[in-house]
């Protein structure tokens, strides 16, 4: 089989000298067929590698001991002591990295290295080396459900726990009384904490709506992300990030997450633990299915489920979207939800494009308002001294 492949190959770069290699592969695939497209993952294949939620053990190194050491050297009667410090341990430090996209590379525990014994000559032990462990932007330090550390920045580091220091050699010890001293000092132990690593999903603004409302499809019409869509419920199960670009070059983030049922907080559905992505979004926008019966209904329960979740976050700044106006029932059902709810609704049709740029518009004007400072988060106190 590789003999007649390997003759086609050489009369084409004979016939073309200026033939490069991929051309010849593209040859050779068209005539032989053995060169295939690499399958496109899909949600469930990708759903396998995406985690959000990690605990993680983390241990750093032990200091190393000082040593009991007396210097010999011919023509030197009293050397005198010339033990060595041991090395100081390593640290635990987590960092943000914006090509990390899961927390699935994250193992459930770190041991950092632990500093070196000193040894004789007055030789300082080796200090361990840090353990660095990279995470996506977003993540979120826990320590006994009190978050420590926010890494929402490129190259943002926290240590989480200190290595040991490093004990004294018996030269420390020499005083005026004891010129000799055999005792040397051993290296202290590490710190040792039991963390959970929670990430967040940095957007400005988020859809939540009921399975099958349409959100993915809404997502695909506003940005360039390709989430998967079909036409059954629970299509999404993770997070999804699309990017909304304008005339002035100003970039939106908008995620869109797993549908909530009513009772999501009883573990109904896919519950509602995937709502920590939407905590940093400074405004959210509520997409109802305007083609079921009593569509205001929605609504309320959206905000239900978002209060019992952590409340207020239903309070944030918002939007009622109207999705499926293409089809009769909806329009039928649009003016029951305005009069049924105080908001006014954005009427429109993700599949069929139908004002989408009116959204746009509101969209941006909610950034707006957030970036201009009307509407800011509290951020949880960090402990300054352990971000690098």
């Amino acid at each position: 089989m590789l003999r007649p492949l390997i003759g086609d190959l050489h009369c084409v770069i004979l016939t073309k000298p200026a033939a490069t290699l991929s051309m010849c592969l593209r040859w050779l695939s068209s005539k032989k067929g053995i060169i295939k497209k690499k399958p496109d993952l899909d949600e469930e294949t990708l759903s396998k590698h995406f985690i959000d939620w990690r605990r993680v053990l983390v241990i750093a190194g032990n200091g190393g001991n000082g040593t009991i050491s007396l210097h010999h050297e011919a023509s030197r009667e009293f050397g005198g002591p010339d033990g060595g410090d041991g090395g100081n341990g390593a640290d635990v430090v987590f960092q943000a990295e914006s090509r990390v996209k899961s927390l699935e590379p994250v193992r459930h525990q770190y041991k950092a290295e632990s500093g070196a014994n000193g040894r004789s000559q007055n030789r300082t032990g080796k200090n361990g080396k840090h353990t660095i462990i990279q995470v996506p932007l977003g993540t979120v330090i826990k320590e006994d459900d009190t978050i420590i550390a926010d890494l929402e920045s490129e190259g943002d580091q926290f240590v989480a726990v200190r290595g040991g220091t490093g004990g004294r050699g018996n030269h420390f010890f020499v005083t005026a009384q004891t010129q000799t001293p055999m005792i040397a000092g051993r290296g202290t132990i590490g710190e040792e904490k039991q963390l959970s690593l929670e990430l967040r999903t940095m957007a400005h603004a988020g859809l939540i709506g009921f399975p099958n409302a349409g959100k993915s499809s809404l997502l695909r019409a506003l940005s360039r992300a390709r989430p998967k869509v079909a036409a059954y419920p629970f299509t999404t199960l993770n997070p999804h990030v699309g990017m909304v670009q304008y005339d002035d070059l100003e970039q939106v983030a908008v995620a869109d997450i797993p549908g909530l049922v009513h009772g999501a907080h009883m573990n109904k559905g896919l519950g509602h633990s995937f709502l920590r992505h939407i905590e940093r979004c400074s405004c959210l926008l509520y997409v109802i299915d305007l083609s079921v019966d009593k569509p205001w209904t929605q609504l309320t329960d959206l905000k239900y489920e978002l209060e019992q979740y952590q409340p207020g976050l239903s309070e944030r700044p918002h939007a009622v979207v109207g999705n499926k106006i293409d089809l009769p029932e909806s329009r039928t059902n649009l003016p029951l939800l305005e009069k049924n709810i105080p908001l006014p609704v954005i009427a429109i049709s993700a599949q069929e494009r139908i004002n989408i740029d009116e959204l746009k518009k509101h969209v941006r004007q909610l950034y707006d308002e957030d970036m201009k400072g009307r509407i800011k988060e509290k951020k949880p106190k960090v402990d300054k001294s352990r971000i690098i």
